[in-house]
């Protein structure tokens, strides 16, 4: 176990290991010993398995928790169609795609009272929750606490990534305390209510529809790097018994729906399995780069991955872009000039990324799509090409980039807000032609 305290919280105990096998109880004999579903559970509690996988999925890819819970999920009544807002999934087809690079100042903080789910604004995406593959990326603002009304999506599993702000996700498994510079993920299914402890918060959503994120293989790297098992953490169990009118909203098949229940839903008294909520400390990474020359494919900054069915090719890869030495010898050191069979979506947690220098504010992001030639603009490359190159640190700084085999189609709203850049392919037009002999 692991104990964390944030800044103005009593101090959480988390359990560590990434894909463990956890069991936890928040009273005291409340986990059933030696069986999964006696005759009767500990204290009249009811058991329900949570299956994030196939029954016959293989047992290094079966996803599943047993929770012990004061009422059944199953009590409620029909959910009924609930206002979308601008929440959107595939297939993305509501404005023709373009080849064109885009970038996207932040959003403006909402008016009124917005909280988690009514923040979410999606961006783009591809694939289809139906289908099981491909991604969903939001983006979410929002200025007031989750109260009497939890969240869950039956489309795929999402990972959070704070901007600004922290959340505090009371979800059915325990809570988690997420902050900017951490990210965490809920599992498909698992409901949960966000809390705002510091006031307004804003950040970026990857709801993954695909295989589940996990550890990339370190091939010739070997047993160690990247971000390490151990300092994934999960919460112990939690719950709340509250006998009053909660709206459960749930994303499914692309659309809202609402039912209200005459309780909390977030009841779990104990559980054990391998499928449950985690977060993980950025700031923990072991950044692997060059100490000889030439800068390194971006692949080896994944955090996480949700693999297809093909193999080195990602339905989604996580990369970061955090503080790390740059010492390559003779080398253009930030970021080449490319063009990528896979799609790029990126966005800024805070400082500057190192291959623009102006234009790409945190809380904003940026779309390069299959083929799409980019890199750096034209005063990180002049800087680079002119820059004595000794040892040098890059500080203060967290970017990320979600990876996707296929091509992320925009939404409406992301091609016609105002906060989308018409002037962003400028920042290449200015460099020279080479000189040639």
């Amino acid at each position: 176990m692991t104990t964390e305290t944030q800044p103005g919280a009593n101090p959480r105990v988390y359990l560590s290991g990434f894909g463990n096998e956890f069991a936890t109880e928040a009273v005291p004999g409340a986990l059933p010993q030696g069986q999964n579903s006696p005759q009767r559970a500990p204290y009249g509690l009811y058991a329900e398995q949570l299956s994030g996988a196939a029954f016959t999925a293989p047992r290094r890819e079966n996803r599943r928790s047993w929770l012990y819970r004061i009422r059944p999920s199953a009590n409620h009544p029909a959910y009924q169609p609930h206002p979308q807002g601008l929440l959107r999934s595939g297939p993305f087809d509501e404005v023709p795609v373009s080849p064109n690079r885009l970038r996207w100042n932040p959003r403006p903080v909402p008016g009124g009272q917005v909280d988690f789910v009514d923040g979410l604004v999606t961006y783009g995406g591809n694939g289809d929750p139906a289908t099981g593959s491909g991604i969903s990326i939001h983006l979410y603002s929002a200025n007031t606490s989750m109260v009497d009304r939890v969240f869950y999506d039956a489309d795929g599993e999402l990972l959070l990534v704070p901007q600004e702000g922290r959340l505090r996700l009371f979800t059915e498994l325990g809570v988690l305390d997420l902050a900017p510079g951490e990210v965490g993920v809920v599992p498909r299914g698992v409901r949960f209510r966000a809390e705002l402890p510091d006031g307004p918060a804003s950040g970026y959503v990857c709801e993954n529809h695909g295989a589940f994120f996990r550890l990339p293989d370190l091939g010739p790297i070997g047993a160690n790097g990247l971000a390490n098992p151990r300092d994934f953490l999960t919460p112990v169990a939690a719950y709340e018994d509250v006998d009053r009118p909660t709206l459960v909203v749930q994303k499914f098949m692309g659309r809202l729906w609402a039912s209200q229940f005459d309780h909390s839903p977030l009841d779990v008294v104990a559980w054990h399995g391998n499928l449950a909520p985690y977060k993980y400390d950025l700031a923990r990474f072991n950044t692997i780069n060059t100490v000889s020359f030439d800068h390194p494919d971006p692949s080896i900054f994944t955090v996480l991955t949700s693999p297809s069915e093909i193999p080195g090719t990602a339905n989604c890869d996580f990369v970061i872009f955090p503080p790390r030495w740059m010492v390559g010898e003779h080398t253009f050191r930030p970021p080449w000039f490319h063009r990528n069979v896979m799609s790029e979506f990126m966005g800024l947690v805070h400082g500057v990324y190192d291959a623009k220098a102006g234009g790409f504010a945190p809380g904003g992001a940026s779309l390069h799509n299959c083929m799409s030639g980019h890199g750096p603009d034209q005063a990180s490359y002049e800087g680079a090409i002119n820059a004595d190159l000794k040892p040098h640190k890059i500080k203060d700084t967290l970017a990320f980039m979600f990876e996707s085999r296929w091509v992320i189609r925009p939404t409406r709203f992301a091609m016609e807000t105002p906060t989308l850049q018409s002037d962003y392919d400028h920042c290449w037009s200015g460099f020279q032609k080479a000189k040639l002999p």
